[in-house]
Parts: structure tokens; sequence; C-alpha cells
């Protein structure tokens, strides 16, 4: 199987202080990874980095061959096509109604209007969101605009999504349909899931890989 992800050695953090000391760790294609840790172990951190949000203070990060180290602004745009994106905060444009926030990654890549609208229908369908199509953000719930935030990561076939505490604050039923959705992407698209959370599922039905950030040192648990 490929590797996805490929850190050696590497450094993060912010002005020069070191969050994450000496991790290496690797991610394959298909993984479904859980990144776990204490608040402010440095999750969001590595989650960050994975997408070129934070620079590298040393050593080597790399994602699909691309050296994430002094990346080019050119560089990062191209691989972040290839990447799916879940917030805390969600980040839905609030003046757009949830079909046309989940259209977006269709949109940016060029895909035709109206079949980017025919699979933003199908998949707000798979995500119990078929009658909400023309309400925006603020008049949906938490776990309705998460789920919407995942479909809109899903869209465009990513590689790879990364989601930063997706069920954090969610009611059980809202978490529950969220994980799902992580299962049906990695399952039945083959994408790479990177999960930050401070705890695993108490049940969980498919093979896993758990890093572990504890000091600041990540740690492949079995």
């Amino acid at each position: 199987m490929a590797i996805l992800v490929n850190a050696k050695n590497l450094y993060l953090g912010y002005k020069k202080e070191a969050v994450i000391k000496n991790a290496e760790f690797k991610i394959n294609s298909r993984d479904f990874v859980f990144l776990t840790g204490v608040s402010g172990s440095g999750k969001t951190t590595i989650i960050k980095s994975l997408y070129g949000e934070i620079p590298i203070l040393s050593g080597s990060l790399n994602v699909g061959g691309i050296s994430l180290k002094n990346i080019k602004r050119s560089k990062l745009a191209y691989l972040r096509k290839y990447l799916g994106i879940v917030f805390q905060d969600y980040k839905l444009i609030p003046e757009w109604n949830i079909l046309k926030n989940v259209m977006l990654p269709m949109l940016i890549a060029g895909v035709d209007k109206q079949r980017a609208e025919h699979d933003a229908i199908k998949l707000l369908n798979k995500v119990k969101l078929s009658h909400k199509l023309d309400k925006f953000p603020e008049e949906l719930s938490g776990g309705e605009q998460q789920r919407a935030a995942i479909a809109r990561a899903i869209i465009h076939n990513p590689v790879m999504i990364l989601a930063d505490e997706p069920i954090s604050g969610l009611d059980e039923y809202s978490a529950n349909l969220v994980m799902e959705l992580f299962i049906m992407a990695n399952v039945e698209k083959n994408i790479t899931v990177v999960i930050a959370s401070h705890t695993l599922p108490q049940t969980f039905n498919i093979k896993f890989k758990q890093l572990h950030i504890d000091k600041g040192h990540v740690y492949e648990l079995s």
C-alpha cells in the first residue's frame, strides 16, 4: 500500500517553540487514522501541518510525495485540491445556502454547474439533509452544519480527508451519523481519513490506526 504521509524528525510549532517534537509517523493510502491526545497536545497542529497551514520548524513532512517544508503557494494550492478539510467551526459560507456550500469544491474545480448540483443533492440525501437544501448555515443545528461540511469535504472525491474534532459538542445521534459518513468515505470511496479526537469511539467496526500525542511526541498505538 502506498505511503501517503511521511514524517521524519518532524518539529512543529509556533514562533519557533515546538509543540510536536521529533515526530516520525507514516499514513498509508486508504488508512483510517485517529489522532488522539489531551487538549492542547498538538492534534490541531498536526492536522494544520498536513494541509500547509503552519510551517515546519525542522525535519521533513511529505504528503502525496510533495514536501511541505518551505512549500510554494502554487504547489500548496495544487496539493489542497486533493484534500478534504473539515474544520472545527465548519467554515460554511453564511451567505450561501447549503446546496451551494456543498457544490463549492466542484465549482472551484471547474465542473459543470448542473453536474455539481446533481452530485451535491445526491450527497446531501446521503447525509440526511435533502430537506434543507435551500436553508442557510445559521438555520441549521451544529450537527447539521457538520454533516454539510463533511459532504462538502467528500464531494470532489479527495485522496485524504482531514477532520479536526468533528464530533466535539454533537449529540449522540449527530455524532454517529458523522462517523458513518467518514466510514462511508473510507470504505466505499477509498479515501484516507485522519480524525483528530480527544478519545476513540466506544464502538467502531472498521480497522483503524491510532497515533497518540503525549508531551509533544507521537506514538503509534496498537
